[in-house]
């Protein structure tokens, strides 16, 4: 049995057994390395433009391995293992600090959703150091830590909304990591796909909570907005200090070299 079912009055929710969880955990680090695949696309991409511009060429040897003109191999094709370590180790910072971030609540909401400090901007990080691709799936495994951890589950397809899709959506910054000021722009794409699944989730599945003469729609829309468009004012009056948004560039540097 993967989850056992909790009922409290006429309200029943479900909760991952141990061998449940234990598979999350399998599937959340099997995320994390599909991640890493994908960003050491985008910083093999990035070493290869700057090995063009390189005064020293490549070429190939009999072998068909690229190697310098002095006869060493590039440096590339021996650290393919520490790349993807370091790619690992970045993605993993990333969530954690967004993890551990998601605890410091500066106010909770009563049912559900909380202003937290700047957690959703680390989730935000891996698509804008590596990416879509890489950015989506360390989203999606963030959201099955967060299932691990903290759970609510009413319905399956409330589970795929409020998880893996609405976390998933940080990595839409990925469409913004080569663009100018594409950590702004991409944690703002970030923040929308995630209002928007929070949405969904809180009309299909929420509704009974509405207030008192609003319709579902418009209550989820505005009390999903509070507390997103919220967190998110605060990041992005942060983020307007230069040195601090000089800080994020050294690091993707670091991230990508």
């Amino acid at each position: 049995m993967l989850y056992n079912v909790i009922t409290d009055g006429d309200d029943i929710s479900y909760l991952p057994t141990p061998l449940g969880t234990a598979l999350l955990i399998v599937l959340f680090l099997a995320l994390l390395a599909a991640a890493v695949a994908f960003a050491g696309k985008k910083s093999s991409s990035g070493k290869r433009s700057s090995s063009e511009r390189n005064s020293n060429p490549e070429r190939k040897n009999a072998s068909g391995s690229e190697s310098r003109l002095d006869g060493t191999a590039a440096p590339g094709k021996k650290s393919g293992l520490k790349l993807g370590a370091k790619q690992l180790a970045f993605c993993a910072v990333a969530v954690a600090l967004g993890t551990v971030l998601s605890n410091l609540k500066l106010y909770e909401f009563p049912f559900g959703g909380s202003i937290t400090l700047l957690s959703m901007l680390f989730i935000c990080l891996p698509g804008y150091w590596f990416g879509l691709e890489a950015g989506v799936i360390t989203g999606v495994a963030y959201g099955i830590l967060q299932l691990i951890i903290d759970p609510y589950v009413i319905h399956p397809a409330q589970l795929l909304v409020d998880y893996p899709l609405a976390f998933g959506a940080f990595g839409l910054s990925g469409l913004f990591t080569d663009k100018k000021n594409g950590l702004l722009k991409g944690y703002a794409a970030g923040i929308i796909g995630r209002w928007i699944f929070a949405t969904l989730s809180g009309w299909i599945f929420f509704a009974e909570y509405a207030w008192e003469g609003w319709s579902p729609l418009p209550y989820s829309l505005v009390y999903n907005g509070i507390y997103i468009f919220s967190e998110a004012a605060i990041t992005l009056i942060i983020l307007a200090i230069p040195q601090v948004r000089a800080a994020f560039a050294r690091v993707k540097k670091l991230a990508l070299e």
